[in-house]
């Protein structure tokens, strides 16, 4: 019989290799999110980490293009790994690896299920919709997007470093970390438009027609990015000191695809993904670390 140790177990080789497990995912599958999460002082780093490897995991369920996996073995697997992650909150414990490693941050930290049953349901969304209304897109952009960046500020305001006042800078910080999760989603519906709707068969963005779009149509989605980031900017000199430049670098790579995106011409947007070059990210990366120190 298994014994389910709880909340004060101590850390144990399993949990290292979930860790690294989940260090494994970020590496691979995103090198954006992997230079910018170097700069997150520790527990944050990790914690940060075992969130994103979770939402990565849930994300290939829904996008992997292998034909053969049809919609309801996606929806299956979308459903276990769920129902995985909910039992692992309760527990402790998990034999996925990665849902193990999240379960330990979640629980760490403070993570609800609040904000994480939302998440399944936009990525179970993807299994059936193709094309939204304002409301939808609003629901999917809060769900897959809007909810990690609070989870990810939970792990910030649970840092040694962090002010006690906890919840009450949870609350007044959250609005600030929903606007800079909408601003990277919205950026990614932007520059991933042609596969979204070629391969994938999904239309993000409400009324826009993507055999047809224009600079207007660009322009408008980018000006709403813009005000996101502004909303964004203005929390991140109140986070704690350890997690302040690596929101500060990601932010500022945010508002550089930004401004590749408007000035790609439309065709281009179709044609190619837009991309902030390495060499500019470990530029904005360095002006982080020198603008993020007090």
């Amino acid at each position: 019989m298994t014994l389910f140790v709880g909340r004060g177990a101590p850390r144990s080789l399993y949990d290292s290799v979930s860790e690294a497990s989940s260090a494994i995912v970020i590496r691979e599958y995103s090198s954006s999110f992997g230079l910018a999460s170097r700069l997150l002082g520790e527990p944050v780093r990790t914690q940060v980490r075992n969130i994103y490897a979770l939402v990565r995991v849930a994300d290939e369920i829904v996008d992997n293009p292998d034909p053969t996996l049809d919609r309801s073995a996606r929806a299956t697997m979308l459903d276990w790994l769920e129902g995985d992650v909910a039992h692992a909150m309760r527990t402790g414990y998990s034999g996925n690896l990665v849902v193990h490693a999240f379960a330990r941050t979640a629980i760490a930290v403070g993570i609800e299920p609040d904000v994480v049953t939302p998440f399944f349901t936009s990525m179970r969304t993807d299994l059936d919709t193709r094309s939204h209304t304002q409301d939808t897109f609003d629901r999917y952009v809060y769900g897959s997007a809007e909810v990690v960046g609070l989870m990810c500020l939970r792990a910030f305001l649970a840092a040694p470093d962090a002010r006690p006042d906890r919840d009450q800078q949870y609350e007044r910080l959250a609005p600030g970390a929903r606007s800079l999760g909408a601003a990277f989603q919205k950026l990614n519906f932007v520059r991933d438009l042609s596969d979204d709707h070629d391969l994938l068969r999904r239309d993000y963005f409400p009324g826009l027609d993507v055999e047809s779009f224009c600079e207007a149509d660009r322009d408008r989605i980018l000006d709403d990015v813009d005000e996101d980031l502004r909303a964004a900017a203005a929390v991140v000199p109140d986070l704690p000191p350890s997690s302040r430049r690596a929101v500060r670098a990601a932010h500022a790579t945010f508002a550089e695809l930004a401004q590749r995106l408007r000035a790609a011409s439309p065709e281009e947007i179709r044609r190619t993904r837009i991309r902030v070059p390495t060499p500019v990210k470990l530029r904005l990366a360095a002006g982080s670390l020198r603008g993020g120190r007090s």
